[in-house]
C-alpha cells in the first residue's frame, strides 16, 4: 500500500539563461508545458521521486538539495533520499540545450519515522571473544569515512568484469546515525543509467587471519547485487583469481531470492580458475527486513561463514592450491546493479535502494 503524495504545477513559454539573445531565441525553442509531480512511497520514509514532462525537451536537471548539485535525466524521472525531516524546495529544469531551459520550484515535507534516526532492529554480536583481540573496527561514527576508507571510482573492465551496469561515485556514499549507506540510484550518469558506490581499504587496513563481523541490512529488486568481500593484497601484481578473493556475503535480489546470502572463494587452481561456495536461506522474511551479522572465521587451516552465529559453510584451505589464502586481505563493499549473476532491473525494481553498515569488526587469536 503506497502513500502518494504529489504537486503539479504547469508553466507555458518562460525561457531562462541562454535565451536573452534574440538571435538564439529564433534559432533553438525552449521547453513548453512543463509539469512536475512527486511522490513519496510510505514504505520508503525520506524517497522522493520527481516525475517532469516539458513539449521540445531533451533533458532534464533536478536539483534536490542546492543549486550547485543535480541528477541529469534523459527521461524526466529522478529519485532522492532525504535522512532528515523538513520542508525541502526542488528545482527542476527541462532542457532544449544546456543554456536553454525553463524552470520550476516545488516543496515536500519529509516526515520519517522515529524523527528520521534509522532503525537498528535485527541480530547483533559482542564487542568481544575470549581468546581474541580486537584489532580493528569501524563504527562509521562521524558525517564521513575515515581515512581506512578510499574509493573505486568509473565502469571498471567490462562493467568490473562481471558486465554490470552501474558507475560508482563516491557521492552514493554516506555516514550519518552510526551507519554507512550505499546508495544504488537509478540517473544517467557518464553514459550508465545507474549509479553506485564501491569503497575499499586496500593497502590501509589488510589482515591475515581472525574472526571478522560486519553488521549491515541489504538492499532488494530484481537486478540488485550488494557485496561485502575481500581481495588478496597482492592483486594489483597477481592479479585476479591469482591474488583470492573471500567473499563474507553476497545476495543476489529479484525473484524472491532477498531470503538467501551466499559465501564464496576464487582462486587459481594450479594455472585453473576455481570457486567454492554455499548458500544459507532464511525460513521467514528477508536480509532487507533488518540488520544480520555476516562472519568469517579465518585461520590457517579454514574458512567457516555464519549469519547471526549460525555455521553455513567451511572450506579447508590446507591443500597447496589454496596457497593465496593464507595471506594479507583487504575489504571492498559495493552494490553492484545488473551483471551475469543477478540479470539487469526490470519493471519491479524500486530506486533508490540502500544498503547500510553498522559495523566493521575484526578481532584475532591471542
Amino acid at each position: 500500500m503506497k502513500k502518494i503524495l504529489s504537486v503539479v504545477l504547469i508553466l507555458s513559454g518562460l525561457c531562462f539563461v541562454g535565451c536573452t539573445d534574440e538571435e538564439n531565441n529564433d534559432e533553438v525553442l525552449a521547453p513548453s508545458n512543463l509539469t512536475v509531480s512527486s511522490s513519496q512511497p510510505e514504505e520508503q520514509p525520506g524517497v522522493v521521486t520527481v516525475t517532469a514532462s516539458a513539449q521540445n525537451a531533451n533533458f532534464y536537471r533536478f536539483f534536490f538539495e542546492d543549486q550547485e548539485n543535480f541528477v541529469q535525466q534523459n527521461g524526466g524521472t529522478a529519485s532522492y533520499t532525504y535522512t532528515q525531516e523538513g520542508t525541502y524546495t526542488i528545482t527542476i529544469q527541462a532542457h532544449t540545450t544546456a543554456q536553454v531551459f525553463v524552470s520550476q520550484s516545488i516543496d515536500v515535507n519529509i516526515e520519517l519515522e522515529n524523527g528520521g534516526l534509522p532503525s537498528l532492529e535485527g541480530y547483533t554480536t559482542p564487542e568481544s571473544y575470549a581468546g581474541y583481540t580486537l584489532v580493528w573496527r569501524d563504527e562509521f561514527e562521524g558525517t564521513s569515512l575515515s581515512s581506512d576508507w578510499t574509493y573505486e571510482i568509473g565502469t571498471g573492465s567490462n562493467g568490473w568484469g562481471n558486465n554490470e551496469l552501474q558507475y560508482y561515485r563516491s557521492e552514493n556514499t554516506s555516514v550519518a546515525n552510526g551507519l554507512l549507506t550505499i546508495e544504488a540510484r537509478r540517473e544517467e550518469f557518464s553514459g550508465r543509467n545507474y549509479t553506485s558506490s564501491r569503497i575499499i581499504t586496500e593497502d590501509r587496513r589488510e589482515f591475515q587471519y581472525g574472526r571478522i563481523d560486519i553488521r549491515a541490512k541489504l538492499p532488494q529488486g530484481q537486478g540488485l547485487w550488494p557485496a561485502l568481500w575481500m581481495l588478496g593484497g597482492n592483486f594489483r601484481e597477481a592479479g585476479w583469481p591469482f591474488c583470492g578473493e573471500i567473499d563474507i556475503m553476497e545476495m543476489i535480489g529479484g525473484q524472491g531470492r532477498e531470503n538467501t546470502v551466499h559465501g564464496t572463494i576464487h582462486w587459481d587452481n594450479n594455472g585453473q580458475y576455481a570457486n567454492f561456495g554455499r548458500a544459507t536461506t532464511k525460513q521467514q522474511g528477508t536480509f532487507y527486513d533488518k540488520f544480520h551479522v555476516f562472519t568469517i572465521i579465518w585461520d590457517e587451516t579454514a574458512i567457516r561463514w555464519y549469519v547471526d552465529d549460525v555455521e553455513y559453510n567451511v572450506v579447508d584451505i590446507t591443500p597447496a592450491a589454496l596457497s593465496e589464502f593464507r595471506q594479507q586481505y583487504f575489504f571492498i563493499f559495493n552494490v553492484a546493479v545488473g551483471g551475469n549473476w543477478p540479470g539487469s532491473p526490470d519493471g519491479s525494481t524500486t530506486f533508490p535502494q540502500q544498503m547500510q553498515v553498522d559495523y566493521v569488526r575484526v578481532f584475532q587469536a591471542d
